[in-house]
């Protein structure tokens, strides 16, 4: 299938930005003035320019063998939405070749079993996946809206019907099971973060945090792009420079 481009900028220890829906530039940018003391390595997934197409369809489970090389020189892992599937695949597989992992509103519905706001979002986001276009237009601006895809009072703009076609066949979610006792028992540093825009998505953070023994972060202000919301960059770089002195202790 050829190998994922991972564009790097910057200078100091490597920080892997996996992305979700949207592409690294969207997802990322605001996290651009780190890499005056980071290195920032932008992770372009499977049908995301310049990486090759997906050989069928997105596959969280193709994002975590595609990362899996990438974690030879032990980076900080940040991971939004469905890019984090892959990247907590890839992180139980070897949570060795894992600094610190940050994990921003991935959609791990399972962790909230028998709560019906969950449930519905679980839903919605795997007609997505499955219907693309066709599904229910109503839910699919409403999971758009939860997305932080711009919508306004008329049609979907083209890239946004460009973004849905391209995860139209995907993987769904709800399949998505990864290992997380290996990442805990491992004692990866862990920061789950979300945007305080939708209580299902803050109460899957909470219990991820939970389950892995993390650090819990809310940063309102820009929807699902949380990387984007006032003061997410100072506390991810306080959380990565903590990590480095916490396992600079722990390996004396």
């Amino acid at each position: 299938m050829g190998e994922i481009v991972v564009v790097r900028d910057g200078f100091g220890p490597e920080v892997l930005l996996v992305h979700g829906g949207a592409g690294p530039r969207t997802t990322w940018g605001a996290l651009a003035p780190l890499a005056d003391r980071w290195t920032l390595a932008y992770v372009h997934r499977r049908g995301y320019p310049p990486s090759p197409p997906p050989q069928e369809c997105q596959d969280f489970e193709v994002d975590a063998l595609d990362l899996a090389p990438l974690l030879v020189g032990r980076p900080h892992v940040v991971a939004h939405s469905y890019g984090a599937l892959g990247a907590l695949i890839a992180a139980a597989a070897a949570p060795g070749g894992v600094r610190s992992l940050t994990l921003i509103e991935p959609p791990l519905h399972y962790l909230v079993p028998d709560d019906p706001e969950v449930s519905r979002l679980e839903r919605i986001a795997d007609a997505v996946l499955t219907h693309g276009m066709d599904m229910d237009p109503a839910e699919l601006r409403e999971f758009l809206h939860l997305a932080g895809a711009p919508l306004g009072d008329g049609p979907l703009p083209e890239n946004v019907v460009a973004g849905v076609r391209r995860a139209q066949g995907g993987r769904p979610t709800r399949e998505a099971h990864p290992q997380l006792d290996a990442i805990r028992d491992a004692g990866v540093p862990v920061l789950v973060a979300s945007g305080d825009h939708a209580a299902a998505l803050e109460r899957i953070c909470d219990a991820l945090a939970d389950v892995l023994g993390g650090e819990r972060s809310v940063h309102p202000g820009a929807g699902h792009f949380v990387a984007a919301a006032p003061g997410f960059a100072e506390q991810l770089e306080a959380f990565l420079r903590k990590s480095v002195t916490w396992q600079a202790a722990s390996s004396r």
